[in-house]
């Protein structure tokens, strides 16, 4: 049938399976183009809209369409009411400030990809090889060695692969915080990323570059490891549980305002291992550890020996001593330093994880007191931004540790995911009362508030001495582990470069055992408010990839060889090291080695392992006990 305009419709025919209908057209050349809509043609001439009703639009009248019109509301809104609510991802709830758009059912829900495949269809190794002859000209050069030889020291700035987060305000890295121009990244506390603390910020007015007159002899370096994913477990705080939490009662509330992206917003942190930015972090330590020191691997090329360099079992330990032997050592490794991996596990002696042996380092009573401290610190400090941030989530009730929980989130996928919509929720007023509960909870359970960090970093301090001394561990009545320490080949004890990996409470319990005294200045820490000139801040000591710097020196100007630490690119003052000179004296931070040695040597018998992780020995909760020490309560 010829209908208007040059189309031709042939007649309706079933398509070959029966389930549709095939309608084939067919446009003169001549005729000008049209469009068809809603059963009519639409011809434009111009200005002129002239329609032309269907042959088949005859069959229905103004009757059909206002019926079916008024049929499908009313279908819409019998879904909406009793099916879409539980059935869709998405719904609107009322509530008083009008219409809001409700949790989707996959918020809080984790997000998982797992790369690579387990059986990749692509995969052919053997038509792939990476050494395939043909490297062209290979000499190298010679030994870098900044600490030796350079005028200057070059600092880390922390974390240049990574957006700098927005604060509430508008504030991005120009604000000011604790008096000082304001870094968020600084803000995090263990969870930041590390960097070169400023000159000066230990109380020793030198940089770690060697002092005029002296040389690098050796380095005992110890480190954490990179960025990470939350842990499983946590005693306050845990990014995992808020998220289930949120998912279980997500047709319950709806989200606005500043937390409006929750709606749709899924859980997409791992568990403990290393992130993209925290494999990056070890390798580009490793590769500025090879310009500062690379100089010392001469001395093993003399001996005609290799480096051996430690960590531990533990998937994020593992990656992270790698990720630093391909910085410092380049592609491939092998053959070019030995790695020793201990055991991390229950009954295995390890001072890279010594809780594993000492019981009291588990009892919640002794190793975890700090609880209280940060319970009450949230309440204050978190009060205004709860009460802000409740009034846009309705139909859930945030707690404080909920509100704890969303500053912690903003730190874990920032160096996760590289950026996060939590971190432009608190002010840098409350960034900074976030960084100090971070203080709170490493003071007082892993540094100088806590009864058992001294027991803990001993073992540590007694491998140490042996090193130094070139002397095998007389008596193993630590963490130490008499199968590996024992044994030249797994512990030697006559290297100039040694690197161990570790976590950042064992950092801490070290820091504690050496006695560095002057980060417990200010303790004990309160928990009503935030001391000024506070002399524990976890950002500077504990961040991730945090690393201590054990320099020995030869120098002119002093009789016999010199020790300094240098945590973080800052010297630390050695005053609490029975012997060792203050800054006023020596200005380099330097301590005779021999001095050092016979401090850290009384520091080990006075230590009882025994008494510290088996003892029967009780302190109370809260402030009714305090050290400022990281010693347990003296044995009866």
């Amino acid at each position: 049938m010829d209908i208007e305009r040059g189309v031709e419709y042939k007649p309706l025919a079933q398509s070959e399976d029966g389930d549709g209908i095939e309608q084939e057209e067919t446009a003169t050349r001549d005729r000008e183009p049209f469009v068809a809509e809603c059963g009519c043609f639409a011809n434009v001439r111009g200005d002129q809209h002239n329609f032309y009703k269907l042959a088949t639009a005859s069959r229905f009248n103004f009757i059909h369409l206002f019926v079916s019109f008024f049929a499908g509301v009313f279908v819409v809104l019998a879904l909406e009411l009793f099916v879409l609510p539980e059935r869709l991802p998405f719904s609107t709830s009322a509530t008083s400030d009008g219409v809001k758009v409700a949790a989707s059912s996959d918020a809080g829900s984790t997000t998982v990809h797992n790369f690579p495949p387990a059986s990749p269809t692509n995969a052919f190794p053997s038509l792939f090889p990476t050494d395939i002859g043909y490297a062209g000209a290979t000499p190298t050069g010679g030994e870098a060695g900044v600490v030796a030889t350079a005028p200057s020291y070059p600092l880390h700035s922390g974390a240049p692969v990574l957006i700098n987060p927005t604060v509430k305000g508008g504030s991005k890295g120009n604000g000011k915080g604790r008096g000082k121009k304001f870094d968020l990244f600084k803000s995090w506390g263990n969870l930041s990323p590390w960097y070169s603390v400023k000159k000066g910020a230990f109380g020793v007015d030198s940089s770690p570059e060697a002092p005029e007159g002296c040389r690098v002899t050796g380095l005992h370096f110890l480190h954490r490891h990179g960025a990470r994913y939350p842990t499983a477990w946590s005693s306050y705080g845990g990014p995992a549980k808020l998220a289930k939490r949120l998912h279980d009662t997500s047709a319950q509330w709806s989200a606005s305002g500043e937390l409006n992206f929750l709606n749709e917003w899924t859980y997409k942190l791992g568990e403990e291992i290393l992130t993209p930015f925290g494999r990056q972090q070890l390798y580009d330590l490793g590769v500025s550890m090879r310009i500062k020191y690379g100089f010392l691997l001469e001395n093993f090329t003399e001996a005609n020996t290799i480096p051996v360099f430690r960590t531990e079992s533990q998937d994020r330990m593992l990656y992270s001593a790698l990720n630093f032997a391909m910085g410092f050592f380049g592609l491939p490794i092998e053959g070019k330093y030995q790695q020793s991996v201990t055991i991390e596990a229950d009954g295995f002696n390890n001072t890279l994880a010594p809780y594993k042996t000492c019981p009291n380092a588990r009892d919640p009573s002794k190793a975890d007191r700090a609880i209280p401290y940060v319970e009450e610190w949230v309440s204050i400090y978190l009060h205004n931004a709860r009460e802000r941030l409740q009034k846009q989530l309705n139909g859930y009730t945030l707690s404080n540790e909920d509100v704890y929980i969303l500053q912690q989130m903003c730190a874990y996928e920032t160096v996760a995911i590289g950026y996060s919509k939590f971190c432009g929720l608190f002010t840098e007023e409350e960034w900074n009362g976030f960084a100090y509960a971070l203080d709170l909870y490493f003071w007082y359970d892993s540094a100088f508030g806590s009864p058992v960090a001294r027991i803990q970093g001993v073992g540590y301090i007694q491998e140490m001495l042996a090193r130094l001394t070139h002397t095998p561990i007389q008596v193993h009545n630590s963490s130490t582990n008499s199968t590996l320490d024992d044994d030249e080949r797994t512990f030697p004890l006559d290297h100039a470069l040694y690197v161990d990996a570790t976590h950042e409470v064992v950092v801490l319990n070290v820091i504690t055992a050496l006695n560095l005294t002057d980060f417990a200045r200010s303790g004990p820490l309160p928990s009503d408010h935030i001391p000024s000139n506070r002399s524990f801040d976890t950002s500077q000591l504990s961040p991730f990839a945090t690393n201590v710097q054990f320099q020995l020196l030869s120098c002119t100007s002093e009789p016999g060889p010199q020790i300094r630490v240098i945590i973080n690119d800052g010297v630390a003052t050695l005053t609490g090291i029975e012997g060792c000179p203050s800054p006023k004296e020596q200005k380099d931070g330097m301590c005779s080695l021999d001095t050092f040695i016979r401090a850290q040597s009384r520091i080990v018998h006075n230590t009882d392992w025994e008494w510290g992780c088996f003892g029967n020995w009780t302190v109370p909760a809260g402030k009714e006990w305090e050290t400022v020490t990281g010693d347990y309560p003296p044995k009866p």
